[in-house]
C-alpha cells in the first residue's frame, strides 16, 4: 500500500486555532502554540513535506526566535555559517557587509535548504505531540457564535467541518484563507523569471559570503551550501522551466567573476519562478489571520521571505496565545497587523529597491549606481545598518541580547 493510498486521520471537530499551510511559517507557528499548550489543528493539501531546498537562507532575528523552540542548535549543526555578503560588478567588490559585529548571538547567516529546516520543525512538532494533517485542505471559512467554523476537505471525497477561536492562513502566495476571506493582495509582478538551482562547482570566492553579482542582463546570487555545493539565482528574461548545467553555466560566465570563473559541474536541483511583490491589504479580518507569503511576496534578494514568515508565525503564536488563555476582548488582535504589516512593507520595498539597482542597464546609471555603493561602504555605519536590515534585527533593534556564540557552541 502507499502512501497516498493509506488515509490520514481526520481533523477533530473543535480546536482552538486552526492552521492552514504546513510550509516553514506553518510549522513555526503550530511548534509555538504546542510549546505554549493551544489546541491547534495543522493541515496542508500536500501528501509530504517539501523534498527541495527552495528557501535556503536563515538570518540572526529568525535564528533568535527559533531559538524559543529549541531548534536552532540543530539547524546550526547542519547549515554553514556564513558571516559576510558583499555586493559586486564581475571582479569588483562594490560594497561589504559583514556581520560579525551584530548585536546578537548568531552574527551570522545560516545557509540551510529549507526541506531540511522543514524536517528539524517538524520533529520539534512531533516531539510535542502534534501533527499535519496532510492532505487536507481548506474550501471554506465561516464566522459562528465562538469564532469561526473551517470546513476542510479531506482524502477519498471526505469533509469535515473544524469549529475554532481562529484561523491563521499560512498557505502560501495562493492562499484559500486569504481568496475566502476577501482580504487583497496589492502588488504587481517583475517581468523578468527567476532561476534557482543548487550545484556544485569550482568556485574561486570564499564559501564564507553570500556574493550578489550586479549585471545589465540581471542578477545573479552565489551562496554557499552544506555537502560542497552552491545555491545559485538569477533574473532571466525567459528562464526554461528546468535549467539545465549549461544554462547555469551560461549564467555565471556572463555576470560571475571574469579572473577566475566558475565552472559547473552538476546541477542538483533547478526550478524557475514568476516573483511578485504584494503585500495584504491587511492581516487580520475578525478571527482570521495571515502570515507568511499569504500575507507578503517578494523579490528573493536578500533571502528574506521565509524568514519574515517565521517571525510572523512567532508574533502570532504569542498574540494568539494570550486570546485563548485571557477573558474575551482583553487581548488586542489588531496589535499583531500593527507590529508585521509594516516590517513586511519594509523587506517588500528593500527588495525591489535591490532587484532594480542589480538590473541597471543604462552605462551611465550603471557607474554612477557603482560609484555611490563604493563610497556607501566605506562607512562603517552604513555597513552595519545594512547588516541590522538584511538580518532583520532591525525590527527589534532595542531588544537586550546576550552575548555571541559561536554556531559550535549551539550544536553540542
Amino acid at each position: 500500500m502507499t502512501t497516498d493510498q493509506i488515509r490520514p486521520p481526520a481533523p477533530p471537530s473543535r480546536t482552538d486555532v486552526v492552521i492552514v499551510g504546513a510550509g516553514p511559517t506553518g510549522l513555526t507557528l503550530a511548534c509555538a502554540l504546542a510549546a505554549r499548550g493551544i489546541d491547534h489543528v495543522l493541515i496542508d493539501a500536500t501528501g509530504q513535506g517539501g523534498n527541495t531546498s527552495r528557501a535556503a537562507v536563515i538570518h540572526a532575528r529568525t535564528l533568535e526566535v527559533l531559538d524559543d523552540l529549541g531548534v536552532t542548535g540543530e539547524l546550526c549543526r547542519r547549515g554553514v555559517v556564513v558571516p559576510r555578503f558583499t555586493i559586486r560588478d564581475r571582479d569588483r567588490t562594490l560594497l561589504h557587509v559583514p556581520f560579525d559585529g551584530l548585536p546578537t548571538r548568531f552574527p551570522y547567516t545560516l545557509m540551510l535548504p529549507q526541506n531540511i529546516t522543514e524536517q528539524i520543525l517538524g520533529e520539534r512538532l512531533t516531539a510535542d505531540g502534534g501533527t499535519v494533517h496532510r492532505r487536507h485542505r481548506l474550501t471554506g471559512i465561516e464566522n459562528d457564535d465562538d469564532g469561526v467554523v473551517a470546513t476542510v476537505a479531506g482524502p477519498g471525497g471526505t469533509t469535515h467541518r473544524v469549529h475554532a477561536r481562529y484561523v491563521a492562513g499560512c498557505d502560501g502566495m495562493h492562499s484559500a484563507v486569504r481568496d475566502r476571506t476577501g482580504i487583497g493582495f496589492t502588488g504587481d509582478r517583475y517581468g523578468q523569471s527567476f532561476v534557482l538551482a543548487d550545484v556544485r562547482m569550482a568556485w574561486s570566492l570564499p564559501r564564507d559570503t553570500v556574493s550578489l553579482f550586479f549585471s545589465p542582463a540581471g542578477l545573479v546570487v552565489v551562496a554557499p551550501l552544506p555537502g560542497d555545493r552552491y545555491r545559485v539565482v538569477a533574473t532571466l528574461d525567459d528562464a526554461p522551466e528546468q535549467p539545465g548545467l549549461a544554462d547555469l553555466q551560461n549564467l555565471l560566465d556572463a555576470r560571475g567573476p571574469r579572473r577566475a570563473p566558475a565552472t559547473v559541474t552538476e546541477v542538483l536541483w533547478s526550478s524557475r519562478f514568476r516573483v511578485h511583490h504584494r503585500l495584504a491589504d491587511r492581516y487580520r479580518r475578525g478571527s482570521v489571520f495571515l502570515a507568511g507569503d499569504a500575507a507578503h511576496v517578494h523579490s528573493p534578494a536578500g533571502g528574506q521571505g521565509m524568514n519574515t514568515g517565521i517571525q510572523d508565525a512567532m508574533v502570532l503564536a504569542r498574540l494568539l496565545a494570550d486570546a485563548v488563555t485571557a477573558p474575551p476582548g482583553t487581548v488586542d488582535l489588531d496589535a499583531y497587523q500593527a507590529r508585521r504589516r509594516p516590517v513586511a512593507a519594509g523587506v517588500v520595498a528593500m527588495t525591489d529597491r535591490l532587484t532594480r539597482a542589480a538590473t541597471v542597464r543604462n552605462p551611465v546609471a550603471r557607474r554612477l549606481r557603482n560609484a555611490a555603493l563604493s563610497l556607501a561602504g566605506r562607512s562603517a555605519t552604513v555597513r552595519h545598518r545594512l547588516a541590522l536590515n538584511l538580518s532583520e534585527l532591525s525590527v527589534d533593534a532595542g531588544a537586550t541580547r546576550p552575548a555571541p556564540r559561536s554556531a559550535a557552541d549551539l550544536s553540542t
